[in-house]
């Protein structure tokens, strides 16, 4: 990558974060206003793209990601250069090529002025449960500079020739399963809790409340919650608010307004969603633009 000029339209600041439980309560919503001025700083500009299980945000970073946590488990490959980073315990900056968060760590990401792409996975998928199971003990693992390039060597040369989106979905997960070894030797998923997160993802945008999931799933509230917190590690609440960001953030950034995005996501109105993308990922939505988008 020495020399390589990357276009300026290829650029996106990484998030991470998490989603509510129900659809935004509107005694939550504030004064604050949805739109930001058109002068508004900008995290990062590139590009989005989701499947069952996981997504991908690559792009440039235009500055540092503040302190926050997250459900997904986050993998962060610099695409040129090295970025910093700074975990919750450390008392310095670590620099890296390469990193792996296990869910709800909190950490700060600087990779200003760097391409990267950031990967996140579900954690009760295969991959997830591989990859913590292989970085089990840690909060932010740091991957050797080898390891980081072998990942993302055929991601970076599929970007910069504006690969599709499909394309680009299937070497991001082609990453994801190097990096966490072979998904088949991790603990297997429980398949009701599987269909209840496929039952979830389909109907993000209307309440859901978790006698309704336990019933779709022939469980009771009682066995689904125990069941759900030992396969996912987290509550449906927190589960639900992940969901919900990602897709509030895929929508937005593939041009819907960030009132339409939130709340076919579920969330009251773009005013929460904001709220909640400042605490769970350190930016406001309106600090993420889509490549060839105004920036």
């Amino acid at each position: 990558m020495a020399g390589r000029e990357w276009p300026a339209a290829r650029i996106l600041g990484t998030i991470a974060g998490a989603v509510l439980n129900e659809r935004a309560d509107p005694r939550m919503a504030t004064t604050e206003p949805a739109v930001e001025s058109r002068r508004r700083p900008v995290a990062g500009v590139g590009r989005v793209m989701a499947w069952p299980g996981g997504s991908l945000w690559i792009g440039r970073h235009f500055g540092a990601i503040q302190d926050h946590a997250h459900h997904a488990i986050q993998l962060s490959l610099t695409l040129e250069g090295a970025f910093r980073v700074q975990a919750a315990g450390w008392t310095d900056w670590r620099v890296a090529h390469g990193m792996v968060v296990l869910p709800d760590r909190r950490h700060r990401l600087d990779a200003s002025g760097l391409a990267v792409a950031t990967l996140f996975v579900e954690p009760n998928s295969g991959p997830g449960a591989a990859l913590q199971a292989r970085f089990a003990g840690a909060d932010v693992a740091l991957l050797p500079a080898t390891e980081a390039e072998a990942a993302v060597r055929h991601l970076r040369a599929h970007y910069a020739a504006s690969a599709s989106d499909d394309l680009l979905s299937g070497m991001a997960r082609g990453a994801i399963c190097r990096i966490a070894g072979d998904p088949r030797a991790a603990p297997a998923s429980d398949p009701r809790i599987t269909a209840a997160l496929a039952w979830m993802r389909a109907r993000l945008a209307t309440p859901i409340r978790l006698a309704e999931v336990a019933a779709a799933v022939h469980l009771s509230p009682g066995r689904f919650r125990h069941l759900f917190v030992a396969q996912t590690g987290t509550s449906l609440r927190a589960w639900l608010l992940w969901a919900r960001v990602e897709q509030a953030m895929a929508l937005g950034l593939h041009g819907h307004s960030w009132t339409d995005a939130a709340q076919d996501a579920g969330f009251a109105d773009a005013a929460h969603l904001t709220r909640t993308c400042r605490r769970m990922f350190g930016v406001s939505p309106t600090m993420l633009v889509h490549e060839g988008g105004p920036a």
